[in-house]
């Protein structure tokens, strides 16, 4: 017995409903009470990084990625509501699978992580 999976991510943020709103809205993240949603199985990755990595932005001390399905829709949805998505060939990993990454509107970067198979 121990740790089955991660139960919640907190964070801090300037405008809590709003910022949890727009998750719901654009991501389907948090949609229920308490900020609750059901989530399938599959892989997590829990990785501390090197303080000087540049995988994400120096004055940020966590990125959030999340696992989806259908990334290129999930893309085009997210430019359509007018938020910028990047994405960039060599973060793609065979066997692993297709990355985006998009910032939520307090500047929080999340990796959108299609696993591959």
């Amino acid at each position: 017995m121990g740790v089955t999976g991660i139960g919640g991510f907190f964070f801090r943020a300037k405008d809590p409903k709003a910022l949890a709103a727009w998750y719901a809205e654009h991501l389907g993240v948090g949609a229920g009470p308490y900020g609750h949603w059901d989530t399938q199985a599959g892989p997590s990755v829990f990785s501390p990084f090197a303080a000087d990595t540049d995988y994400f932005a120096a004055d940020r001390q966590w990125m959030l990625n999340l696992r989806a399905e259908g990334l290129d829709d999930l893309c085009a949805a997210l430019r359509a509501a007018g938020i910028e998505v990047i994405t960039q060939a060599d973060w793609d990993m065979p066997g692993v699978g297709r990355f985006a990454r998009i910032h939520d509107p307090e500047g929080n970067a999340i990796e959108l992580w299609e696993p591959a198979g």
